[in-house]
């Protein structure tokens, strides 16, 4: 089973729409097996979007800037989610990163309409609710830094054989 992170953002959470969300993902029997409520520092973020994510080389110190401040407005919730290729999926449910371009029947779609743009001239970070990771290696790496191995569990929902396609046990 592959797993990938993600998180709910300041603005999520202050919109009290992380409900929601979370159910979308369970719905399509992605299970969550981490999950914690937090407000990192600067420095955490710093790792996490230029050291992981390379925000700044790709978009600039001033995006960057913008970007950890509105992260640090608030705490945020990140989780794991498991499941058959979790991160394509996830990162389809999620929708393009800048929500103007989020089809609309994705998260950012359905929650969120700003452009990189306005955000840019505005000098705001983009309230695009959520973050999931890009790839399997980011999605490794993005866990790492999130959580510890003791904060990760293993069970099985009642579910599972619908959503993975497991067979049932002979008896």
């Amino acid at each position: 089973m592959e797993r990938t992170l993600v998180i709910l953002k300041p603005d999520t959470l202050q919109r009290g729409i992380a409900g929601e969300i979370i159910t979308r993902f369970e719905r399509v029997g992605l299970k969550i097996v981490a999950a914690k409520m937090l407000s990192p520092d600067y420095d955490h973020y710093f790792q996490h979007y230029e050291g992981i994510g390379t925000l700044k080389s790709r978009r600039g110190d001033k995006a960057f800037e913008v970007t950890l401040a509105m992260m640090q407005e608030g705490p945020v919730l990140a989780f794991i989610l498991e499941g058959i290729e979790a991160v394509e999926q996830v990162r389809k449910m999620v929708g393009a990163t800048e929500p103007k371009k989020a089809l609309p029947g994705t998260i950012r779609g359905d929650y969120s309409h700003i452009s990189f743009s306005h955000a840019d001239k505005e000098e705001v970070g983009i309230p695009n609710i959520i973050h999931a990771s890009a790839n399997l290696e980011e999605a490794t790496k993005e866990i790492n830094h999130w959580f510890s191995e003791s904060e990760i569990y293993e069970y099985e929902t009642t579910h599972e054989r619908f959503t993975q396609a497991r067979r049932r046990k002979k008896k």
